[in-house]
């Protein structure tokens, strides 16, 4: 493990990683990734049951601004072009239909709010809230399924910096397959986690689970979390990298799969929130795809306390919400499938980053480059797309872009 390669990826099996692999490939540069998981698509990740199951991203969302879209589509991959269930109407057990229009406006006039106050001082999310909101509650379950956080711990200046096209579609055969697909060709080390990156020498030295590895450039893409908390150790310390990454924590948002006898009984691609006048709630896609299934969609502190408690305790509450609503023995149709806890992942510690209040500009500080040497990539570094994976991918291509330029290429 002596060759010298001209730009190592550290981290490199994420959708960031990937990206930035294959624009050194496409421009023939010398270039190897090292990943801790023995597999590719880090938070990007497709189980195979009775169908392909996405753990992670599963939404291509800006999907007609997407570069995931394009590779998808050159793969062969199902696009599933359905609109999701929270751009329309859907089930009226939860809300009836016109307090669905109600807090549809009031969505919309939270988001109005957001983006008028660009200019004032960073503050908390929550501080846009209506005073006395009846749907204020829900606003902030919302925030714990875009964010994985609530509102009172996002800052205002960075969620509205978000770009969305509105334009969301699905890959049928899973989001996560089709990253690592993507992937698959791109020299690699996997089953491999970096322990140290020591940048003081002419070469920077790379020292992994399983050897030392030399480089003439670095890409580094693990996720902010990690970076935090020094997982991978810098000889000569980069304090303001971690404090950076402190600024942009992950959220968590878990998913748990429930099969449904009686699934013909439901709309396809339908929505019900579990408690609307409850922060603390599962959000549930039925039937997604029309196949027999329930997704719940756990995020924020409830996530975190229910990862706590552990896997039973998802299963245990999204029973306890759906009894609720669908009558006490609903329960006897469900049968739990698979389950995510992102914030016990080691190689991840939790779901997707959003800035703390006053930490806005810790995006671009994150994704800064030292030394003409070492470059950061990652949904945390995304300036408008951050907690997606095309976000990801878009700054890996432009890390791999600047490692280029200062190789001569």
């Amino acid at each position: 493990m002596t060759d010298t390669v001209d730009v190592l990826i550290i981290g490199g099996g994420g959708a960031a990683g990937v990206g930035a692999g294959l624009r050194l490939a496409s421009a023939g540069v010398d270039h190897l990734i090292v990943e801790a998981r023995p597999r590719l698509g880090g938070r990007g990740w497709t189980i195979e049951d009775d169908f392909p199951i996405d753990m992670g991203c599963g939404w291509l969302h800006s999907a007609d601004e997407n570069p995931w879209t394009d590779i998808a589509a050159a793969q062969g991959r199902t696009i599933d072009r359905t609109p999701p269930p929270w751009t329309r109407p859907s089930t009226t057990i939860d809300i009836p239909l016109e307090e669905q229009a109600d807090f549809g406006k009031a969505m919309s006039d939270f988001y109005a709010r957001l983006h008028a106050v660009k200019d004032e001082p960073d503050r908390p999310a929550s501080s846009l809230l209506e005073p006395g909101g009846r749907w204020n509650t829900l606003i902030n379950a919302v925030s714990t399924y875009i964010n994985g956080a609530e509102l009172d711990r996002v800052s205002m200046h960075d969620f509205a910096l978000y770009h969305d096209t509105e334009v969301n579609w699905r890959v049928a055969e899973g989001y996560g397959a089709m990253i690592a697909a993507a992937g698959s060709g791109l020299r690699m080390m996997l089953d491999n986690p970096v322990l140290e990156i020591d940048h003081s020498g002419t070469l920077i030295s790379v020292r992994t689970a399983n050897g030392v590895l030399s480089a003439r450039t670095v890409i580094v893409t693990i996720s902010s979390a990690l970076l935090a908390q020094e997982r991978v150790r810098f000889t000569l310390a980069l304090p303001e990298k971690t404090q950076a990454a402190a600024g942009l924590p992950l959220g968590l948002a878990n998913k748990l799969f429930l099969s449904l006898d009686g699934a013909e009984e439901f709309e396809g691609d339908s929505r019900l929130f579990g408690h609307p006048r409850e922060v603390g709630t599962a959000a549930y896609h039925v039937r997604p795809y029309g196949r027999p299934l329930i997704e719940a969609y756990f995020g924020g502190g409830l996530a975190d306390d229910l990862e706590r408690e552990g896997g039973r305790a998802f299963v245990d509450f999204a029973e306890y919400e759906l009894n609720g609503l669908l009558g006490s023995t609903f329960s006897s149709r469900l049968k739990p499938v698979r389950l995510s806890q992102w914030r016990k992942d080691e190689f991840a510690l939790g779901a997707y980053s959003y800035a703390i209040p006053g930490h806005h500009g810790d995006r671009a500080k994150l994704a800064a480059p030292v030394d003409s040497r070492l470059f950061f990539a990652g949904e945390s570094c995304s300036i408008e797309s951050f907690s997606t994976a095309h976000g990801a991918y878009c700054t890996g291509v432009a890390a791999a872009g600047q490692a280029m330029a200062a190789l001569g290429r």
